[in-house]
């Protein structure tokens, strides 16, 4: 008779010592996961990047699927973080075109290697039903952040009474993740400027201010 197998530590029970050591399991992840997939990152590549051990991986991590999961709400965190005070200030045309700005210059920045969540979707979400659901939780919570603004400006009257905030925002989101993907292998910022200057100017469309 075999022993029965422990679950992984929950965050509960984790000491700080613990707690450091799993998230550094996490972040380095992540990383690896960025910058050459799900597929072609081992644990044994993020065991060699962590410096955690065998033992310590699984006391954290039931498997590679539970931790992509936790890499998954670790990106969801950081990107939203990324956009800074923008994406909580989308209450006008001009804070659109700030929010606009400050996601082309992350784009440049990261050397154009696309979002985070985007490449994980592409990659997980046909054969992970776990990671599409939480990839799906992860973009519905990028998306209610904008249309937060978007609410704002339609109670103050600021977009017409037959505006659709929660439509506007998705139409937004899609334009991001549409022009990052193209930014991706064209190395440039022009599709994504493209694509959320068309979305933009269909929110313009539909205000009531000058």
């Amino acid at each position: 008779m075999t022993a029965a197998k422990r679950p992984p530590a929950t965050h509960r029970s984790l000491t700080a010592r613990g707690a450091a050591t799993r998230a550094r399991i996490i972040s380095a992840a992540a990383e690896l996961i960025y910058a050459h997939g799900v597929d072609r990152t081992s644990l044994d590549d993020v065991m060699a990047a962590s410096g955690a051990s065998k033992s310590q991986l699984y006391h954290y991590f039931a498997d590679k699927d539970a931790l992509v999961l936790e890499v998954i709400a670790y990106q969801t965190q950081r990107v939203l973080a990324a956009q800074g005070t923008q994406l909580e200030a989308l209450d006008s045309l001009s804070a659109l075109e700030a929010w606009r700005d400050a996601i082309l210059q992350l784009n440049e920045a990261t050397g154009w290697m696309g979002c985070p969540l985007g490449s994980l979707a592409s990659e997980l979400a046909n054969d992970s039903r776990p990671a599409r659901l939480t990839l799906s939780n992860s973009f519905a919570t990028w998306r209610d952040r904008v249309e937060q603004g978007l609410m704002r400006m339609h109670e103050r009257g600021e977009l017409a009474s037959s505006a659709d905030p929660h439509a506007l925002a998705l139409a937004l989101l899609t334009a991001v993740q549409g022009g990052l993907i193209l930014s991706k292998t064209s190395r440039s910022n022009q599709p994504l400027e493209i694509a959320l200057d068309m979305a933009i100017n269909h929110v313009a469309k539909h205000t009531t201010v000058p």
